[in-house]
């Protein structure tokens, strides 16, 4: 149902604080104007749980009219079911495609109660969901049997792959074959996912890098590895930023170099300073001198 570069696109900010509408339909339409295949809204790098319940919407509308007949998930991340439950029915009144569904963060949940909250969204929503797997952040692991039960569910379509293992990629093939749609969600392990087989990027750098990104999957499907490795080697610096208890100011501020956008944060998250925003600014820039020329298809 779902392949190919899905961004996980960043919420602008106005300079009082409010969502700038019109600086994410510019930056959505960047994405779309790339080539990816998708959009995933109000994420953790969106961050989701600064928005309100209508400002969500408010950025899905966006989104939806950004990427023309592309799938727009709604990212649904909420510390209780029931809000989980209100907040897909109200995205699926409001035209998502499907969500991407965290546990209920940030409690630790058993396996018994991670399987009865997405259970319970999915039926909820009545829309297709990806499973966002990501126990380094988050302390919840969606196993491989847990993935078995939610194998009996037809809206559960696909898995977002962000244990930081690449093994586990090999594992879900040799367990499912091809029952779910398998995303690699870390963006330094991104290539060694698709290599691997994964259908698709869950991306983060892909909001300042969107050619970039979209030519390293291009060139994996049509097997022109040699290239899609020269390019990865060059993002990988930049591709680390995304795995930082920082990643979103990391990649706000590439935004601001590379497609001068800004860096504008929710509280309590401020805008990198200092030796750390320059050591930032010392990455992205070192990137943008030798940015790759990139292949045709």
């Amino acid at each position: 149902m779902w392949r190919g570069v899905f961004p996980a696109v960043t919420t602008k900010f106005t300079e009082s604080g409010e969502l700038d509408l019109a600086e994410m339909e510019r930056c959505f339409g960047l994405q779309a104007d790339a080539g990816v295949d998708g959009i995933i809204v109000c994420g953790s790098l969106g961050e989701n749980m600064t928005l309100e319940p209508e400002e969500k919407l408010e950025i899905l509308k966006v989104a939806r009219s950004a990427a023309g007949s592309k799938p727009v998930l709604m990212t649904i991340c909420e510390s209780s079911t029931k809000r989980g439950a209100a907040a897909a029915k109200a995205a699926a009144r409001a035209g998502a495609s499907g969500f991407m569904v965290l546990p209920g963060v940030p409690y630790k949940s058993a396996p018994e109660e991670t399987l009865t909250h997405v259970q319970t969204i999915a039926a909820a929503g009545g829309l297709p969901i990806m499973v966002y797997n990501n126990p380094v952040a988050y302390g919840v692991d969606v196993t491989i049997p847990m993935f078995e039960e939610l194998a009996k569910n037809d809206l559960v379509v696909a898995m977002k792959e962000s244990t930081d293992d690449i093994r586990r990629v090999t594992d879900v093939f040799n367990t499912f074959g091809e029952r779910f749609d398998v995303f690699t969600g870390v963006d330094n392990l991104a290539l060694e996912s698709l290599l691997m087989g994964a259908h698709g990027w869950v991306a983060g750098l892909v909001v300042a890098f969107p050619k970039e990104t979209v030519a390293i999957y291009r060139l994996v499907q049509a097997g022109r590895l040699d290239e899609a490795r020269a390019i990865y080697r060059w993002f990988r610096p930049l591709l680390d930023l995304d795995v930082s208890t920082f990643l979103v100011q990391n990649i706000k501020l590439a935004e601001v170099y590379a497609i001068r956008s800004n860096d504008r944060v929710r509280a309590p998250r401020l805008p990198l300073s200092g030796e750390p925003r320059q050591r930032v600014v010392g990455v992205i820039e070192k990137a943008l001198a030798n940015r790759p020329e990139l292949p045709k298809f």
